[in-house]
């Protein structure tokens, strides 16, 4: 029975996520996420309380702070931030579900904000240290310091949906490691960094 319980709270969960991540938390119904997951209407009160208890879980099984908080240790600029990229890339393509859901709150400033930033910005204010590291030994190059954390997060979290502008482009849709590589020294190339020798 314990098991038939653990089955049905992940599909509930599941369900929650990929209804939520579509059609965002509020034009989400708890009779939808039961409909996907083929859960009991009641099901959601009994296990979880309510919606808001559902979307909290959906954190607690999916978000990966424990990969995100072992970057925290790399204390030289370069290396920080290309760790970073790399992580939040390999994140984004696991799982876009969770990047969708997390985006649409930010855009809707919902009232389940303080729990995205609770989440989310030990990683920008890591980022925000190496910027400003790296400026004051001499890797990066740049003026505004808040400008530039915003430019770096819109190139690897805030990342546009590519099925949307896919009119435009004339080239296969790229590998995952490809786009980590391409990012990389894009952000790179903005903050104006040269290896050292050059």
């Amino acid at each position: 029975m314990a098991h038939q319980d653990s089955d049905m709270k992940i599909k509930i969960v599941l369900a929650a996520k990929k209804l939520f991540a579509e059609h965002g938390y509020d034009a989400t119904s708890v009779r939808q996420i039961c409909e996907e997951a083929g859960a009991n209407v009641a099901l959601v009160s009994y296990y979880f309380g309510g919606k808001e208890s559902v979307f909290h879980e959906i954190f607690h099984q999916f978000f990966p702070s424990h990969k995100l908080s072992g970057l925290f240790d790399i204390e030289d600029p370069v290396e920080g931030i290309k760790a970073i990229i790399k992580e939040i890339i390999l994140i984004r393509s696991k799982d876009p579900q969770m990047i969708s859901l997390i985006q649409m709150e930010i855009i809707m400033a919902s009232p389940r904000i303080e729990k995205i930033r609770s989440l989310v910005f030990p990683a920008w204010e890591r980022v925000r240290y190496l910027l400003e590291k790296g400026r004051r030994e001499g890797c990066y190059r740049f003026d505004s310091l808040d400008s530039t954390l915003m430019f770096v997060l819109g190139s690897i979290f805030f990342y546009k949906q590519r099925d949307f502008f896919e009119p435009l482009f004339s080239e296969p849709r790229p590998e995952t490691g490809t786009i980590i590589q391409q990012t990389t020294t894009y952000v790179m190339n903005a903050l104006g960094y040269q290896s050292k020798g050059e």
